[in-house]
């Protein structure tokens, strides 16, 4: 293990490094994910970005020329820009971008830099009919699922644009998806992130994309979870409706099903955008995104609750002409089609989720190394974890102004040992935590880590 001088030096570059007022110094790291959508539409390029830091991220939809856009707002907690815009009705065609990001409000300026990277890199200048417009929506993901505040902000969401690229899109816990998650409302805290699915009839495309955050859990087609963390005491095979069924009771520990012949309702929540290359007028651009949005409380449940907040932007490209003799399908016929692509992009957003590392069966760690993990590691200015020995064990409490995930500030927590150098809190969500070389202590190693760096005893 590295010296106290060492762990106190690598602790002030953490310090040093961590976001101040006016800036957040991280690298943005680009178009990365293992899991693509690769779909032909030239006219569509798409640029992602995070901060690994937070992790937090951005997505950006910029298309070629000008498209024609709507939007559908529901649910009771929308972070929007330039909304009022879209809905005053005009046919035409004003929209260069729309940017989804992380952050919360913090995140809605990644929304206004994509349209001053336009007017910066000259693709957009200042006359009336050439100002660049970009509409955004964000996710919330602060609070308790992370350990920091970093946000996507100016710098990341102009290296996002400037990345962008046609036809690839990352799937699961990517861009601005990065540390989304869902089900909530049922203590689910399943891990989500962007997902998105492509159809094509004839000459016409349709694509849909979705970052969902939702207090809703996400329902495949035969009604069952997709994603989620059940209590223990909860019946084996349960589906979505058996949840919905046993609200509220099903939202507290210790449900064992839902009474025979209870009633449920259906709601649910998300940020997500429908394109098509066929030529619409706005009335029908908005019909397709309230119809759209409408469907989504199938793959999502509860949606639209007071907590979400649910935005779909509907754009056209405007390639086919079906006033010209073009190839096109009923304004109908695209709304079913396009919901359908919906769920299927809800779907592919469900990213594989963490399993916690299982308790190690053998000697334990060896009281001179379970010493040299005690200490406070900090998080951020709003989060540190306290590290102590008592006799051959490590216990951990949070220290701050909230806990930190299983680790509370009321009391220590014991910690199990699971290797020579990682350690687990037991409970219904995966804790992992791995001391690493160097003074650090990660928390879920994996992509959704969370780092804090020694600081002394």
């Amino acid at each position: 293990m590295p010296s106290p001088l060492h762990r106190i030096a690598a602790a002030l570059a953490l310090v040093l490094a961590l976001p101040a007022a006016a800036e957040q110094p991280f690298t943005p790291r680009l178009n990365a994910g293992d899991r693509m959508l690769r779909f032909d539409w030239p006219a569509l390029s798409i640029g992602t970005g995070e901060y690994a830091e937070g992790p937090t991220g951005v997505t950006v939809f910029h298309f070629a020329r000008k498209a024609l856009a709507a939007v559908d707002v529901r649910g009771g907690a929308p972070g929007t820009v330039n909304t009022d815009y879209l809905r005053l009705g005009y046919n035409t065609p004003e929209l260069d971008a729309v940017v989804f990001a992380g952050g919360s409000w913090y995140g809605l300026e990644a929304a206004t830099a994509v349209a001053t990277a336009l007017k910066d890199d000259g693709a957009r200048g200042g006359g009336f009919d050439d100002i660049a417009l970009s509409v955004g929506a964000i996710i919330y993901d602060l609070g308790a699922r992370r350990l920091n505040e970093v946000y996507p902000d100016k710098t990341l969401a102009q290296a996002a644009l400037r990345a962008a690229r046609p036809g690839v899109f990352a799937l699961g816990g990517e861009g601005a998806g990065r540390f989304a998650m869902s089900g909530g409302y049922f203590g689910c805290a399943a891990h989500s992130g962007q997902g998105g699915a492509f159809r094509q009839v004839g000459a016409v495309k349709i694509a849909a994309f979705v970052v969902v955050n939702a207090l809703g859990v996400v329902t495949d087609r035969e009604g069952r979870i997709a994603a989620c963390y059940p209590d223990p005491t909860w019946p084996k095979g349960l589906k979505t409706s058996d949840l919905l069924a046993g609200a509220p009771q099903s939202r507290q520990g210790g449900w064992t099903g839902p009474p025979a012949g209870q009633a449920h309702s259906g709601r649910n929540t998300t940020i997500s955008l429908v394109v098509v290359n066929q030529k619409m007028s706005w009335d029908q651009l908005q019909r397709l995104a309230v119809q759209v949005h409408s469907s989504m409380g199938r793959a999502i449940q509860p949606f639209a609750t007071v907590d979400d907040g649910d935005v779909l932007y509907a754009v056209s490209t405007e390639e086919l002409d079906p006033a010209a003799g073009g190839p096109a399908l009923a304004p109908v016929d695209v709304g079913v089609i396009a919901a359908e692509t919906m769920w299927d992009a809800i779907l592919s957003s469900v990213p594989e989720q963490p399993v916690a590392a299982k308790p190690a069966f053998g000697p334990p760690p060896k009281s001179e190394t379970l010493e040299s993990f005690a200490g406070e590691y900090v998080f951020s200015p709003s989060v540190s974890i306290r590290v102590s020995r008592q006799g051959e064990r490590l216990f951990a409490q949070a220290v701050g102004r909230r806990d930190a995930f299983a680790i509370p500030r009321a009391s220590p927590v014991a910690l199990l040992p699971a290797g020579d150098a990682v350690f687990s809190v037991p409970g219904r969500y995966p804790l992992t935590l791995r001391f690493d070389p160097g003074g650090t202590l990660t928390l879920n190693p994996g992509h959704w880590a969370q780092i804090g760096r020694w600081m002394g005893r």
